[in-house]
């Protein structure tokens, strides 16, 4: 079950990227967990699903490097771009450390960094 993870993690990524927010929290844990490094902590899919709800009002944007898997862990190292709250696109580079139980994703550990441009 374990050499599925990253199949489950793409599939729920494309999830994301066509705006189908619910098709992605039904690879989740009820009790998922996601840890923003240095930012938030939200705990459940309600709290997911609220953030999402906000932060994603357009689709965002992903670009992934590279997708490693180990055991129940997956690592996805890329770029995301994201509307902000003014309509403006930002770009970020991140590492998203994903935990899995039982075919399912239970917890985000995310490093998001905002790319700066001249």
């Amino acid at each position: 079950m374990e050499s599925n993870n990253k199949a489950i993690l793409e599939k729920a990524n494309a999830a994301v990227t066509e705006g189908d927010y619910e098709g992605f929290l039904s690879f989740c844990t009820d009790d998922l967990k996601w840890t923003f490094v240095g930012d938030q902590i939200l705990g459940g899919k309600v709290a997911v699903r609220q953030y999402m709800a906000l932060a994603y009002q357009e689709p965002p944007k992903f670009m992934v490097e590279n997708l490693i898997a180990e055991g129940k862990f997956v690592t996805a190292i890329g770029k995301i771009s994201m509307m902000d709250k003014d309509g403006k696109m930002i770009h970020y580079s991140y590492c998203d450390v994903w935990r899995f139980r039982n075919g399912k994703m239970a917890e985000l550990k995310a490093f998001v960094i905002e790319n700066y441009h001249d």
